[in-house]
Formats: structure tokens, C-alpha cells, sequence
């Protein structure tokens, strides 16, 4: 029996994507962070950038299900994920700091996290990050990209969904309106959690869908 890919967005950068037993953890605040957190059992955590705002892979153990910690470029294969970590920068928190842009194959999706990203992608990554199938992309400025700039990423990178994230509390109030209108979709589809497999982005074209925090 083929699982479906279920991801749910759990606000600011913390996502938390379930494939059958395997479930994966994106930026989970830390307890320093002001950010609302969620506690729940995680296979692989990934933290891209090394703040309390999404560095807070102790949160996620629970149980017998202690996870993986990936921060940082490299290869890695965890619970047959296979996965790349590309360097890039980031100007969150109002320095310059290393951000790890995430590419891994979850299903046969392949799955590209850009993390705090706040400037142009180096071409020899775009290279490296190949297809891309779902593109979880900042757009809140401040740090990271605005929505302008996502925007142009992500016609750069030709993904076949696109989840927009950071904003709202941790971004600009309209950066959510003001990406949609860069991708002519002010009516984007929004959805509670995406849950989603293979055949079901055959012949998408950068198709924005929003997944309203939970």
C-alpha cells in the first residue's frame, strides 16, 4: 500500500512532513525562542541555521524516537532518506550567517527546504538541486527573502508545488498577499495539512499552496 506524504505547517519555519512511520522535522523553535513550539516524536530533525528560533532538535525527542539531527552541508542517508546539504547565507537576526539549504528524496518526491535564505542561490547549486517536485520557500523579508525575491527563486528553481513560510508572526504582516500576487495567485489554494504523493504533482508548474498554520 502507497502512503501519502503529509505535511503540516506548525508556523514560522517549523514544518513536520509524515511518510508512512517516518516522520521528519523542519527548524522546530527552540525553548529560548519566543516562537510557539509543538513537541512530537521525529525520525530526522533539520535545522538550517544555528538560531533559537529553529534550532531546537531537543524538542522532538519523545520516547524510543530520539531523531536524527542534520545541521549542516553534506550527504547524509538517514532511515533510507537520502539527502544534500548545500550552503548558502542568511541575514536573520541581522548578521551574516551560514544557511544549509536542504534537497531529499521523501517517496520519490524530491523535496527542496531553503531554510532563512536571504540572498541569490549559487548557480552550481541550482545545478546540484536538479528537479525539484516541492519547494518550501521563505518570503517574509527581514532576514530572508521578500516576497519579490522568493518569487524570482522559485522561478529559478521550477519547482511543481511551492509552500510558502515565514511570515506572519516572524515576518512581514502582507508578505503572504504580496507573494501571491507575485505569482498571480491571490486565490491560492490553502489547506490544513498537504498530503500528497507522487502522481499527484505529475504535470505541475510551480502551483502555490498555502498550509495554514496549525
Amino acid at each position: 500500500m502507497i502512503s501519502d506524504m503529509i505535511a503540516t505547517y506548525l508556523g514560522a519555519e517549523f514544518f513536520k512532513l509524515q511518510h508512512g512511520e517516518t516522520v521528519v522535522a523542519f527548524n522546530p523553535p527552540s525553548k529560548e525562542s519566543k516562537l510557539k513550539s509543538s513537541r512530537f516524536g521525529a525520525d530526522v530533525v533539520f535545522v538550517t541555521l544555528h538560531d533559537s528560533d529553529m534550532n531546537g532538535s531537543d524538542t522532538l525527542g519523545f520516547g524510543d524516537r530520539q531523531g536524527f539531527l542534520v545541521d549542516g552541508p553534506g550527504e547524509y542517508e538517514v532511515k533510507g532518506i537520502f539527502i544534500n546539504g548545500f550552503i548558502s547565507e542568511s541575514m536573520y537576526g541581522g548578521k551574516k550567517r551560514i544557511n544549509t539549504i536542504y534537497r531529499l528524496t521523501l517517496d520519490g518526491m524530491e523535496i527542496c527546504f531553503l531554510g532563512a535564505l536571504s540572498g541569490e542561490i549559487d548557480k552550481k547549486i541550482i545545478e546540484d538541486l536538479d528537479t525539484v517536485d516541492i519547494l518550501f520557500v521563505p518570503i517574509g523579508g527581514e532576514g530572508v527573502l521578500d516576497p519579490a525575491s522568493a518569487y524570482k527563486t522559485v522561478l529559478q528553481l521550477e519547482p511543481k508545488i511551492v509552500i510558502p513560510m515565514h511570515y506572519g508572526e516572524i515576518g512581514g504582516g502582507d508578505a503572504l498577499k504580496r507573494f501571491l500576487k507575485e505569482g498571480g495567485s491571490e486565490k491560492a489554494q490553502h489547506v490544513e495539512k498537504l498530503t500528497v504523493k507522487k502522481k499527484d504533482i505529475e504535470g505541475k508548474e510551480a502551483e502555490i499552496i498555502v498550509i495554514d498554520p496549525a
